[in-house]
């Protein structure tokens, strides 16, 4: 006899794929699966550092094999919560992920979201050179890979990183391939051919400030004029400002509000990016590696991504894929449901290598 929970899912499955709306009874379980979730802080490499990781996983689920965990690491600006697993329409990336039995983890690199603020961010930003350098970064993430392997008893994980965070998992899995099973870098950093989006022309300081009008400003770049209004669908763009605002305390003080984000990523754009020099060679990369990104990103246009996936000389197998009617933050945006397949669709097949 079949149990009842079962049957009901199987009968909404059987209604709902009659409709045309989903193709298998596996998506509809998938959807049902209950998650748990751990945030935690864990000392980083340097005394007094503490590092901000959230883990998502099928309720009741404490062993997973190293090809079925995932960590993430965010971009220049903002914390991994607010983009990575923010529930727009109640469903996030990171509950997209874990739902299909993955083990998935983000990291708040020094100085972003939860994790510890240098001291240096405590005073005016010009008092101090520009902290939080992608060599911080790397060594920041490398912490979260060990604490990782070592928890679940595994050899390698899977990485990804959206933006700068490409950098900051690049460099690292150029360093440890061996602890990398693979790669997604999701709007990749490459040499710059145009003047970027994001970090002016004037002297660094520490730390910069961003206000919510100046972010959706810089979100919309490069959007034709009839696309911007139904690109981000009704209330996430405020559902996203008011989650990642809410991640500094500090700056939700000031008026108007603001966001502080570290000026090392800045620093290192103007001495390796902006000069014409990358910071590593992607061809030390030897795992599998996807490259996606999104058709109006102008704050890494499809050039970068382009030059960059030209320069995947030692990888296994790579793949390139552009979606349409995207920016830089396409998952949080109305064509995010294809930008989560593809790359779960990547993560979940077997060794590409072997289908032949």
């Amino acid at each position: 006899m079949i149990p009842r929970q079962i049957a009901a899912w199987l009968a909404r499955a059987a209604l709902i794929a009659a409709l045309g709306s989903i193709p298998t009874v596996s998506a509809v379980l998938a959807d049902e699966t209950k998650l748990e979730t751990e945030d935690y802080l864990i000392a980083a490499a340097d005394p007094g550092i503490e590092l901000f990781i959230r883990n998502k996983h099928p309720a009741g689920v404490t062993s997973f094999t190293s090809d079925r965990i995932l960590l993430y690491v965010h971009g220049a600006t903002y914390p991994s919560e607010t983009a990575f697993d923010l529930p727009l329409n109640g469903l996030s990336m990171m509950d997209y992920v874990a739902r299909q039995g993955w083990d998935v983890y983000l990291v708040d690199v020094r100085g972003y979201g939860r994790s510890t603020r240098p001291p240096e961010m405590e005073q005016p930003a010009a008092e101090n050179p520009p902290i939080v350098d992608t060599s911080v970064a790397v060594k920041d993430v490398g912490t979260a890979v060990d604490y990782i392997l070592h928890r679940r008893g595994v050899a390698r994980i899977n990485l990804m990183g959206w933006s700068w965070g490409t950098v900051i998992m690049g460099t690292y899995t150029t360093q440890h391939n061996d602890l990398v099973n693979r790669l997604v870098l999701y709007a990749p950093a490459w040499i710059f051919t145009t003047p970027p989006a994001i970090g002016g022309s004037g002297p660094l300081g520490a730390y910069r400030t961003v206000t919510q009008e100046a972010a959706k400003q810089r979100w919309l770049r490069g959007v034709a004029e009839d696309k911007k209004a139904d690109l981000i669908p009704d209330g996430w763009f405020q559902q996203w400002a008011d989650a990642t605002w809410a991640t500094d305390p500090v700056g939700a003080q000031a008026n108007p509000p603001v966001v502080r984000a570290p000026n090392g990523v800045f620093a290192d754009f103007g001495k390796y990016w902006l000069a014409g020099k990358p910071q590593y060679d992607p061809g030390e990369i030897r795992v599998p590696t996807l490259i996606i990104h999104a058709e109006w990103d102008a704050d890494l246009p499809s050039d970068q991504a382009q030059g960059y996936f030209a320069k995947l000389t030692n990888t296994p197998y790579k793949r390139f894929i552009e979606i349409g009617e995207g920016t830089h933050s396409i998952m949080l945006e109305k064509n995010r449901m294809q930008f989560f397949r593809e790359i779960m669709n990547f993560l979940n097949e077997p060794d590409a290598q072997s289908l032949n």
